[in-house]
């Protein structure tokens, strides 16, 4: 049996969350928010098929949620129809412009709701088959990308003195933690494919100072952590999907919670989702393996540190997500372990 579609609605009118429900929860599993914030805060745990939209709302505006979502690389797939009493032309416009697929006016049509959720859940779906199939017919020429991605990875961690699995072993966590985090599984494989790309920056630091074995001095470190945009811009600004997502990976992976990271110093959920999931999975991985200056931590200190660094270093919303998944990070780090890991 196939499971039903969900449908988020999102309204700040308890009566019009009612209406849609009763229109849509025999063919639909239905959730609801009653503000902007609530609908993210959803769709980041839970992500909906479609969503269903008012406009005018206290705080969050729709056309900023939807704006939000749509700038996300891990939900601007989801298809959202904006649900509104008034509408001008320039407002249509402007929905059109956030990303919205479709309007639908107050008061609703029972009818016309079930059409235009039909239709483009349908429209999503063959958008997903197409590029499921897509993929599937490219899986060569993604694979001979992905093993060119973690070469140039693999570039800048040797002249970090890393072992080059630092790359593909903290891209499968990303990838781990992606899929526990709810992301698709093609929002997933493309986090697979862009992390390893998240320290190529380090190629444009001076010797001295990435090879230096003491702590850095303050004008060094400020050198140092230039690499999140020197990697940024040798990625650069590209109308591939994977090479953006691996950008904003490079600017953004040393970002911290609490807004004491690195470049732009962002907090929070300011951080793009991909960021904090690859800045967990790559300290993960430095702790857990072998350096010539550090042992190798146990997997108790390594996921001990996490948590307690939870809310402050990382999302303390991926910390438990990730440390749930030790199993399969196990067997990550069997499949790819360095020669000489271990533990003195």
């Amino acid at each position: 049996m196939t499971a039903k579609a969900t449908v988020l609605i999102v309204d700040d009118t308890p009566v019009n969350i009612d209406v849609l429900v009763g229109i849509l929860k025999d063919d639909y599993e239905v959730i609801a928010a009653i503000n902007g914030q609530m609908a993210l805060n959803i769709v980041r745990h839970t992500p909906p098929d479609i969503i269903l939209l008012d406009v005018m709302m206290p705080g969050i505006d729709g056309y900023e949620v939807c704006r939000r979502l749509k700038e996300d690389l891990t939900t601007r797939h989801i298809p959202v129809i904006f649900v509104t009493a008034k509408i001008t032309l320039e407002e249509e416009l402007q929905g059109f412009a956030v990303g919205a697929v479709d309007y639908i006016t107050k008061p609703v049509s029972a009818p016309l709701v079930q059409a235009r959720v039909r239709t483009h859940l349908a429209l999503h779906d063959q958008n997903r088959e197409l590029e499921h199939r897509v993929r599937q017919r490219t899986a060569e020429l993604q694979e001979t990308r992905l093993k060119i991605i973690q070469r140039l990875g693999r570039a800048a961690e040797y002249k970090d003195n890393e072992t080059g699995l630092h790359v593909i072993r903290m891209s499968h966590y990303s990838h781990i933690l992606a899929q526990a985090a709810g992301l698709g599984e093609h929002e997933a494989e493309m986090l697979l494919n862009a992390a390893p790309m998240h320290d190529i920056g380090k190629i444009g630091i001076p010797d001295e100072i990435l090879k230096k074995p003491g702590k850095l001095e303050a004008e060094e470190f400020r050198i140092m952590q230039q690499h999140c945009q020197i990697g940024a811009e040798i990625i650069g600004e590209d109308s591939s999907e994977l090479l953006q997502l691996a950008r904003v990976v490079a600017l953004t992976h040393h970002e911290k919670w609490d807004g004491s990271g690195y470049p732009k110093g962002l907090a929070g959920e300011d951080i793009p989702r991909v960021g904090r999931m690859v800045a967990v999975a790559d300290v993960f991985d430095a702790l857990t393996s072998k350096r010539p200056y550090k042992r190798a931590w146990s997997l108790e200190e390594a996921t001990d540190y996490l948590q307690r660094s939870a809310g402050s270093h990382f999302d303390p919303e991926l910390v438990p997500l990730f440390v749930q998944q030790m199993e399969r990070v196990q067997q990550v780090q069997a499949r790819f372990a360095d020669k000489q890991q271990g533990s003195d």
